[in-house]
């Protein structure tokens, strides 16, 4: 191997290495994790009509994934499951690690 091609491959080791260090820095972040069911547009007409039993209809139909965001981020999809007597989510889709990274 050339001199100036094994420079090269030391210097993408190290970036990798240096990459590796500061995903270990992150790594103790907390971040919020919120799961959405849905959403809707409302008129604030419509927002201060409503009381207690009232129902709006969501954009999603039932049995369709929830979003599950990390800071406002969605990074996968869900289901509801039971843990105990708690919500739990499933995952059911992970978008790559790489990539919600980036976005967070």
């Amino acid at each position: 191997m050339a001199e100036n091609e094994k420079s090269n491959v030391e210097n993408e080791i190290d970036t990798k290495d240096a990459g590796i260090e500061n995903l270990k820095v992150l790594e103790n972040i907390e971040v919020k994790l919120t799961v959405e069911v849905g959403s809707t547009e409302l008129k604030i007409r419509d927002l201060l009509r409503l009381n207690e039993g009232s129902v709006v209809e969501l954009e999603r139909l039932a049995g369709d994934p929830l979003d599950i965001l990390a800071n406002g981020v969605k990074i996968a999809k869900g289901e509801v499951v039971m843990v105990g007597e708690r919500f739990g989510i499933r995952f059911t889709e992970v978008t790559n690690p790489e990539n919600r990274v980036q976005k967070l």
